[in-house]
């Protein structure tokens, strides 16, 4: 039984909708006419005037698009949305959608203005009999909520956008008004067919003819075109993927309406309500997880949302942060990236074959091309996702483009030293005493608003190094630790610095590098893109340009957004860096990675390994590509660290086996030979009469390779002890020459005093004993 009050108020509530409802139809039909003519009454001026009052400019610009991503061959990558959109003109949609669509939404809509007087007044006397709610909204009123929905920036806007009340409504009718002066109707039928929401995500009808049929929108049939034209009015009730049978129920209402409206047959209209609902799904893929390349794709969407915060995203409050992501997730903005496919396959294939991507050990590299700095490829081991064995950190960039802090650079970050004694002229022979542990007070130095300099000890040399007398070849080739601690001193700390910087070198977060005496074995944390791109600035002979991902943006006017400028220059002279991938070369030949094999073309690199084995490093270059490798434990390098692996153990092995899949079928330019005499000969040292083990050492105390013809040769010299050498003693050579040494047999037979030994074979004077 009811009670009475309820009773009463029911008849309360009917009352004040009906109140209501004759203030609403007053005012609408006040918008009718001209307002202030008497007969109208003051009320209803009253509201006609305020309501001519408000603002009325709506902004129709099309409405939020996907971003898509494409690669260097214009192949698409990736797309970033948070609507799936597509616009197309109208003429792109299929003629039964448009009259499906406007028979069931507003079937009046070529014949009347901003507002059906009909319609409203029905919809307002509906809703007096009942609590529900019965839709008046035009075709164009429609389109002027969901404009209004799309450039909801918070969930305030969007509230504001779809509030339940009749000054939301009148705001509507007022922008309607503009709208039908400015648009024509096929304009606005055409706008509201790429804004309105279709269900399961998709906004737009191309969108929503791809979602739920893999087609075009042109190409959609009757009954296709009637169940999409039914979603509209409850995009999540009458979803078909989730609730077929409603949108079937819904569908065929759709059918009725275009058979009365006789825009189909009735026969045409049984036809298609007997046919099951059937979908061809295309689930729309957007963000980076559904990339091919994911990690180069994250480096292009933190480089995008710089561009589009002028460079401050970093500095902006989170929520500042998040109306740049929506910009970038809703500004249909095409983005023409340098990504190159076939290296970052190679570069993929080459991480995941030498580490396993779901173990803790991770392996991360970055590709470059020289004098364009352009980022060929960014991978990893791991795998790109927010799910456990996976990540979304982009372990090969620095902290803006998604990334850690870094890890140590290791020994690659010698070069930059190496670069800097050659710079000030100090010769390539110039040797040094280098123990296997030493300990050296450095001058102090500024470099920036760090001081630098200082003692350091203990330094040792690590496995792959060895003590003795060292020049800048082999000092380098065995990246002998000891001799680069004193050659650090000889040039300045800040000096060395200095020269990092001139090729791009900072700190993965973007801090200055910190000019501390350890600096040169790599103690300061950065990123693989960077250091590839310092490389490649050896490879382009000194001149280092910056690295970029993006090479175009155009938003969805047609119109070109401005990119930072790239910084490009000379870091060093030509002939200096010359010398240096001169050097270079022999560490893949002779040095720390001769046993990595060759990639079957000339090539310069650096083995890097960090303090107490935190991680391994490997950077290398060819003429017209390079790329650095760095290989730690994910879940930190200080209490998880790799012992025993070396930069030629894991990181070179996978930069050889990208190089050489990147660079398969291209040209293999070789390095440009120096210019300049930088003091690459030494004499060969005095060895006559020495053991062959003392005498060897001291060769290559000198840098010399050192081989023992296999015969002895005739000699005053005790038998067994060095005869004499080629070239000999006190002859000047380069340092990558091949001294031989000749063992004396003890048998004195025309002895040749301070000359080559007896030739054989007819071989002339001075010419190596064949073996």
């Amino acid at each position: 039984m009811h009670d009475a009050n309820e009773g009463r108020g029911n008849a309360f509530s009917t009352l004040v909708r009906l109140l209501a409802a004759a203030v609403a139809a007053g005012v609408l039909v006040a918008l009718i006419v001209l307002p202030g003519v008497g007969s109208t009454g003051m009320t209803a001026r009253d509201a006609a005037e305020n309501f001519e009052s408000m603002d009325s400019r709506l902004d129709a610009t099309p409405p939020s698009e996907k971003t898509v991503v494409y690669d260097a061959s214009g192949t698409q990558v990736a797309t970033f949305f948070d609507r799936y959109r597509e616009s197309v003109r109208l003429d792109q949609v299929a003629p039964i959608m448009r009259n499906a669509i406007v028979d069931i939404e507003d079937y009046r809509f070529y014949h009347h203005g901003a507002l059906d007087l009909k319609g409203t007044i029905r919809a307002l006397a509906s809703n007096v009999e009942s609590e529900g709610t019965q839709g008046g909204s035009t075709l164009t009123q429609q389109y002027v909520k969901n404009i209004l929905v799309d450039r909801a920036r918070n969930q305030k806007e969007y509230q504001e956008a779809t509030a339940p009340t009749a000054g939301r409504k009148l705001r509507e009718l007022r922008y309607a008004l503009d709208i039908e002066r400015r648009m024509s109707k096929d304009k606005i039928l055409e706008g509201y067919l790429n804004i309105a929401y279709f269900g399961a995500g998709a906004y737009g009808i191309q969108a929503a003819a791809k979602r739920y049929f893999s087609k075009p929108a042109s190409a959609l049939t009757l009954e296709q075109a009637a169940l999409l034209a039914g979603i509209t009015q409850n995009p999540n009730s009458y979803d078909p993927i989730r609730f077929p049978d409603a949108a079937k129920k819904r569908r065929d209402i759709v059918l009725r309406r275009m058979q009365q409206l006789n825009h189909i047959t009735k026969a045409q209209a049984d036809a298609a309500i007997a046919k099951p609902i059937t979908l061809d799904r295309t689930d729309p893929a957007g963000g980076c997880e559904t990339s091919k390349a994911p990690f180069f794709c994250e480096y292009v969407k933190y480089e995008m949302l710089n561009v589009l915060s002028d460079g401050k995203y970093w500095s902006l409050p989170g929520k500042q942060q998040v109306e740049f992501v929506n910009k970038l997730n809703r500004g249909g903005y095409t983005i023409r990236t340098t990504l190159d496919m076939d290296a970052q396959r190679s570069v993929d294939s080459a991480l995941r074959n030498a580490v396993t991507p779901s173990g803790n050990k991770v392996a991360a590299e970055a590709m470059v091309q020289p004098g364009t700095g352009k980022i060929l490829a960014i991978g990893q081991s791991k795998r790109f996702g927010d799910v456990k064995g996976r990540t979304t950190l982009n372990l090969a960039a620095d902290t803006a483009h998604g990334g850690g802090a870094g890890v140590s650079a290791g020994s690659t970050f010698k070069t930059f030293t190496l670069a800097e004694a050659l710079d000030q002229g100090i010769p390539v022979n110039t040797t040094i005493d280098s123990p296997q542990t030493t300990s050296i007070t450095y001058p102090m130095c500024k470099a920036g608003k760090l001081s630098g300099g200082g003692l350091w000890t203990p330094i040792s040399n690590a496995g792959d190094s060895e003590a003795g007398k060292f020049n800048l070849k082999n000092g380098t080739w065995h990246s002998v630790n000891t001799f680069y601690a004193e050659l650090e001193k000889r040039v300045g700390v800040c000096n060395a610095v200095r020269m990092a910087e001139k090729f791009g070198m900072k700190k993965a977060t973007g801090a200055p590098l910190d000019p501390y005496p350890s600096q040169v074995l790599g103690t300061n944390d950065i990123d693989m893109v960077h250091l590839a791109a310092a490389y490649a600035g050896f490879a382009a002979r000194g001149k280092y340009c910056a690295p970029v991902a993006i090479t175009q943006i155009v938003d969805p006017q047609g119109k070109q957004l401005k990119l930072p400028g790239q910084d490009c220059h000379q870091a060093v002279d030509a002939s200096v860096a010359d010398e240096v991938n001169s050097i270079l070369t022999g560490v893949l030949t002779k040095g720390t990675a001769k046993n990595i094999g060759s990639i079957g073309r000339p090539a310069a690199g650096k083995t890097g390994t960090c303090e107490e084995f935190t991680c391994a490093v490997f950077a290398g270059h060819t003429p017209n590509l390079a790329s650095a490798v760095a290989y730690w434990d994910f879940r930190g390098p200080w209490n998880h660290k790799v012992y025993g692996v070396y930069g030629a153990d894991i990181p070179a092995p996978i930069w050889a086996a990208s190089m050489r899949g990147t660079l398969s079928g291209k040209p293999a330019p070789g390095f440009t030979s120096p210019s300049k005499n930088f003091g690459d000969t030494t004499k060969v040292p005095e060895v006559k009469g020495q053991s062959v083990g003392a005498a060897t050492a001291t060769l290559k105390s000198a840098g010399f390779d050192v081989k023992v013809s296999p015969q002895p040769v005739n000699s005053d010299q005790p038998k067994g002890t060095v005869a004499s050498t080629s070239p000999g003693a006190g002859s000047d050579a380069d340092t990558n020459t091949v001294v031989i040494i000749y063992l004396s047999n003890g048998a004195q037979k025309n002895p040749q005093p301070g000359g080559p030994p007896p030739t054989q074979n007819g071989g002339g004077d001075g010419w190596p004993w064949p073996f």
